[in-house]
C-alpha cells in the first residue's frame, strides 16, 4: 500500500494511508493484520484512508441495487450489508479490533461503531442519529420534505463489519466532501426513499483533518473496554 502515518493510542496503532488506496490489496493487507492480531502478533489497528472510486457489494446486495455497472469497479467486500460507494473525499476507517478483549456481543460493537461516529459528528455541531431498520448514521434535513411528507433524512455514513476470530475487520465511512453523484450508480445499502449528504454538503467547510482530528477524540468514549 502507500506510505502511512502511525500512531499508538491506548494500544491501538492507527495508521494514515497517503493518496487513493487501492481496493484489492488494502483488503489483503487487512485481513492479514486481522490474522495477526488473532494470534497475538500484532496491536488492534485503525487505518484511515481513502478509496478510488468503486462500488462494494456486502454479503446482503441485491443484484438490483446495482444500477450503473459499468460505471465504477465492483467489488465483492465479504462485509455485512448491501452496496455502497467509497471515493475521495470521504473518510474510510478499517476497524481491526480484537473483541475477545472489548466483549463478545456484536450488537454492542455496531452500536459502539455507530457512537463513533455520532461523536464525531457532534464535535461539528451535526446531529447524527440512528434509524430503526436502516443501518449506519442519519442527518435530518427540515430543509427538505420526504417521501412521508415529514423532514428528509439523508445518510452521511455507512457502517458494515465482518468478524474472523472474533477480531473485526471493515469498519465505516463518512462523507466528508465525496462526489455525491456517485452514489446515483447504486441503491445506496438498498435504501430507496432517502438520500445521502456529506459534512460540506451540509455547509461545513470541513477538511479530512478536522475530521481525523474529531475521530481521535470521540475513539475512547466510544469503545470504552467493559470494566
Amino acid at each position: 500500500m502507500n506510505s502511512a502515518a502511525h500512531q499508538m493510542i491506548d494500544g491501538v496503532e492507527w495508521r494514515w494511508i497517503d493518496g487513493l488506496a487501492p481496493y484489492v490489496e488494502t483488503l489483503a493487507a487487512m485481513e492479514a493484520r486481522v490474522a495477526d492480531i488473532a494470534a497475538g502478533t500484532a496491536p488492534e489497528a485503525i487505518w484511515l484512508l481513502e478509496h478510488p472510486p468503486l462500488y462494494t457489494a456486502g454479503t446482503s446486495a441485491q443484484a438490483a441495487d446495482l444500477v450503473d455497472p459499468d460505471r465504477f469497479a465492483v467489488h465483492v467486500a465479504g462485509r455485512g450489508g448491501q452496496y455502497t460507494y467509497h471515493g475521495p473525499g470521504q473518510r474510510v476507517v478499517y476497524v481491526m479490533l480484537d473483541l475477545n478483549k472489548r466483549g463478545r456481543d456484536v450488537r454492542k460493537f455496531v452500536c459502539a461503531l455507530e457512537n463513533w461516529v455520532i461523536g464525531t459528528l457532534a464535535h461539528f455541531n451535526v446531529c447524527g442519529e440512528r434509524r430503526t431498520g436502516r443501518v449506519g448514521v442519519w442527518v435530518a434535513r427540515p430543509d427538505r420534505l420526504g417521501p412521508d411528507g415529514q423532514a428528509a433524512e439523508d445518510k452521511i455514513a455507512a457502517v458494515g463489519v465482518k468478524l474472523r476470530r472474533w477480531v473485526s475487520f471493515h469498519g465505516i465511512s463518512i462523507n466528508v466532501d465525496p462526489d455525491l453523484s456517485h452514489f446515483s450508480g447504486i441503491v445506496p445499502c438498498g435504501i430507496t426513499d432517502h438520500g445521502v449528504t456529506s459534512l460540506v454538503d451540509l455547509g461545513l467547510p470541513v477538511t479530512m483533518n478536522d475530521v481525523d482530528t474529531a475521530l481521535r477524540h470521540a475513539f475512547a468514549p466510544a469503545f470504552a473496554p467493559p470494566s
